[in-house]
């Protein structure tokens, strides 16, 4: 673990990329080799039982952060529908019942929302990402990706909900936006975006 100077509690290497990409103008030394992802360290994933996004990403962060003893970032992220009061919201992954099943949570979804109008389809992508540090510094930071829910999935690339969401000031939706395009506008990266200072500070 000595090269590792940061740790992202993700099992996705794609993620470290991602945020590489946003830390490396104010850190050109930074490497991806001394980023750690939990599939390097042998660390059990905690159980993410907190009510928000805020909650759950500081949970994972607090509890790598202790293991490894490195600055740790962690982030939370789902789906927050206007009419449905914020749902599915930190129930994103399951909303319909069994973690991961992104075309049963679509279907679920869009049946929910069969009757309401254009106007009244309105959400955010919205994400939390944390930093713990060993000392026990927290900072979070929100990024929200504002948009509107169609009323069929379209598109090929991305995950999730992302085949029926159509960012604000696009015609398109999420699942058609190439992943560099959808890096640049996403709420994940205005979360990390944000937090990068703090990142570098706790790495200076």
């Amino acid at each position: 673990m000595s090269d590792y100077r940061l740790v992202l509690a993700t099992g996705n290497r794609h993620k470290v990329e991602e945020l590489l990409a946003i830390l490396q103008p104010l850190m050109p030394g930074l490497t991806a080799n001394q980023i750690a992802t939990t599939r390097d360290l042998d660390v059990p994933d905690p159980v993410e039982d907190a009510p928000t996004f805020e909650g759950n990403s500081l949970i994972k962060a607090r509890a790598l952060a202790a293991a490894t003893g490195l600055p740790t970032v962690a982030d939370d992220s789902g789906l927050s529908v206007d009419i449905l009061g914020g749902s599915p919201g930190i129930f994103s992954a399951r909303w319909a019942g069994l973690h991961g099943d992104d075309e049963a949570n679509l279907r679920l979804l869009l049946a929910q929302l069969s009757d309401v109008k254009p106007e009244h389809r309105g959400g955010d992508f919205v994400c939390a990402a944390a930093l713990v540090t060993p000392s026990g510094e927290e900072t979070v930071e929100i990024g929200k990706m504002r948009g509107s829910l169609a009323f069929e999935p379209v598109g090929e690339n991305g995950f999730g909900y992302d085949p029926i969401f159509v960012p604000e000031g696009y015609d398109c939706t999420s699942a058609e936006l190439s992943p560099q395009e959808k890096n640049r506008i996403s709420h994940r990266a205005k979360a990390f975006t944000a937090l990068a200072p703090k990142i570098v500070e706790a790495l200076s």
